[in-house]
């Protein structure tokens, strides 16, 4: 069956509700088993999980060309370590996704 996650409010809703600003160190074993994808600040992460949720290949292979989306580096997983950074989160089973706070211009 083909989807359409740009009209699936529902998804995107629940996602939303789901998504919070988490502590690195509460991530770091879920990155130890490969299942941290960082998301470009350019990119919606809600968005970006939905995509993910429908399976939405040219998107996701799109961004991943792009560098916008990618498993979490080691040298992102040391920095946000020696940070002691917050991202934001959303989960989609089994990955969690991770976006960098955006930083305010004011």
């Amino acid at each position: 069956m083909q989807t359409n996650p740009d009209k699936d409010t529902e998804l995107h809703d629940k996602i939303n509700r789901e998504t919070a600003r988490i502590a690195w160190s509460e991530l770091v074993r879920h990155f130890a088993q490969g299942n941290v994808i960082f998301v470009s600040a350019e990119l919606d992460l809600i968005d970006v999980a939905v995509r993910i949720s429908h399976d939405d290949k040219a998107s996701i292979a799109s961004w991943m060309a792009a560098g916008l989306v990618a498993k979490a580096s080691d040298l992102q997983a040391q920095t946000w370590t020696e940070s002691e950074a917050f991202l934001w989160s959303a989960v989609v089973h089994p990955f969690v996704l991770v976006q960098p706070e955006k930083t305010s211009l004011h």
